[in-house]
């Protein structure tokens, strides 16, 4: 059986990039989905910031079959529990408490803690999780404070968001320990909502390119 430290790397394989997306109304998930998908990005993070979040992720899993979809903002374990029950395909969390962490170590779906210190990262890795998510990304050193990580920690892979965007995207993955990099700004919010999908799409293709 595959542990939980390798499990996110089944996911991660397939991209070098993961569009976080908040979904306001279940009917722009597929849509959204298809636009992304097209641009080539199939791996996206659904935000458990809304009512609709659930229901958008079973939406995405029955009409855009090359969509990977995963629940992000995973707070507590019953989030864990909700992102499971609505089948998302992974889940990620800005932070961790040992109640989360715990939760994690007995799912089947792959998890992705998130950290901000190195004292953090140790407490994560003493669960066995060794793909993290580096959050805030840009706050807290951006590119050069994965760099210093690598020597003490060569084993552990990370996935950066917060704050992170388009002008930094070619040093994140200079990086060896950058597994791939997140971000909202891939699906602004405000685009989401005039349902502007060609521009999504074309700013997915621009971006998976690079990858």
């Amino acid at each position: 059986m595959t542990s939980q430290s390798e499990l996110p790397l089944t996911i991660l394989a397939s991209t070098r990039f993961i569009p976080l997306i908040t979904i306001e109304r279940v009917e722009d998930a597929v849509p959204l989905a298809q636009a992304l998908v097209d641009g080539g990005l199939p791996v996206i993070e659904v935000a458990l910031r809304t009512p609709a979040a659930p229901q958008a992720i079973r939406e995405i899993l029955k009409a855009v079959p090359d969509a990977v979809p995963g629940a992000g903002n995973v707070l507590t374990p019953h989030d864990l529990a909700l992102a499971a029950h609505a089948g998302a395909r992974f889940a990620i969390s800005p932070a961790a408490t040992p109640a989360l962490l715990e939760a994690a170590s007995r799912a089947s779906i792959p998890f992705i803690p998130g950290i901000a210190t190195p004292t953090e990262l140790m407490a994560v890795l003493s669960r066995g999780f060794h793909v993290v998510k580096f959050f805030p990304a840009m706050a807290f050193g951006g590119p050069e404070a994965v760099r210093a990580l690598h020597a003490p920690f060569p084993h552990v892979r990370f996935l950066p968001t917060g704050g992170t965007g388009e002008a930094e995207l070619d040093e994140w993955l200079s990086l060896p320990n950058v597994a791939a990099v997140g971000g909202s700004w891939l699906a602004p919010l405000e685009e989401v909502r005039a349902g502007n999908w060609d521009s999504i799409r074309a700013r997915a293709s621009k971006v998976s390119q690079r990858g």
